[in-house]
């Protein structure tokens, strides 16, 4: 979430903005739109570092749209789709810009936002949005445009034991308690009996402690050292990435604590 490096719309330059938007809400807007490039292709751009930036440690977009009536639009429609050209802006009007001699340095690269349809804003036939934005690495401890993911969390292994034979009746409503896929019933010599299938798709609601005759059934633990970890990444990086990355970074850390160790004289 705060250490794991991204690119990010950090400079707004506004040529032009007729729109209903004010220039701070669409720099806003345009710097939490995840870019698709691969921060370890750049460096992180100092403070005293030119104002243009340079081909190492900036990316640049184009955002040039200007709405326009649509003369073939039937005259009864109030639908704006028909009426008008371009009333959307859309993150696909990004267009990248290369600086300096990226063009070489990245010749199959494909710099674009991570989706094309996030809208940006709403036009009206002559309002026209002509910004140049510049793009650098960052992380999400000084700002969440930076942070790679949209969650990031962990749990613990549920560990879900059935105390005694639960069937027929007891079993079907034994499987509602649980979330989709935990428990599962079995056909055995006539009987249904329940089972548990799959105890990491529980959710732990508990729902099963709400009934006299299933409570004293079942026991609800956790694994203690078993632990699942979801991330759900904004497109900028993989998941096994970002993990990677993570990983790397703690290391450092741990490096950097153990050499600081190593370096304090001993009584």
């Amino acid at each position: 979430l705060p250490e794991v490096p991204t690119m990010a719309v950090e400079k707004v330059f506004v040529y032009n903005n007729t729109s209903i938007v004010q220039d701070e809400i669409l720099a806003h807007r345009l710097g939490l739109i995840p870019i698709r490039a691969d921060p370890r292709l750049f460096e992180y751009r100092n403070q005293g570092d030119n104002e243009e930036g340079t081909e190492i440690d900036t990316l640049q977009f184009q955002l040039k749209v200007k709405c326009s009536r649509n003369p073939q639009a039937a005259k009864e429609s109030s639908d704006p789709n028909e009426l008008y050209f371009n009333h959307k802006v859309y993150s696909k009007h990004m267009t990248w810009v290369p600086l300096g001699n990226q063009t070489d340095l990245f010749p199959d690269a494909d710099f674009r936002p991570v989706h094309d349809d996030i809208l940006i804003a709403l036009l009206r036939p002559g309002q026209e949005i002509d910004v140049l934005m510049h793009c650098v690495k960052g992380i999400g401890k000084d700002h969440a445009k930076f942070s790679p993911v949209a969650t990031a969390s962990y749990r613990l292994l549920p560990d879900i034991t059935l105390l005694q034979p639960v069937e027929d009746e007891a079993a079907e409503m034994l499987q509602k308690c649980f979330s989709p896929g935990v428990i599962e019933i079995q056909n055995i010599k006539g009987k249904k009996v329940a089972r548990v299938a799959n105890a990491r798709l529980d959710t732990f609601s508990r729902e099963v402690f709400r009934h006299e005759g299933l409570k004293n059934l079942v026991r609800l633990a956790r694994v203690r050292n078993h632990f699942i970890f979801s991330v759900e990444s904004t497109g900028i990086l993989p998941p096994d990435v970002l993990v990677c990355e993570a990983i790397k970074i703690l290391m450092g850390k741990c490096q950097r604590f153990l050499n600081e160790l190593d370096s304090v004289p001993m009584e």
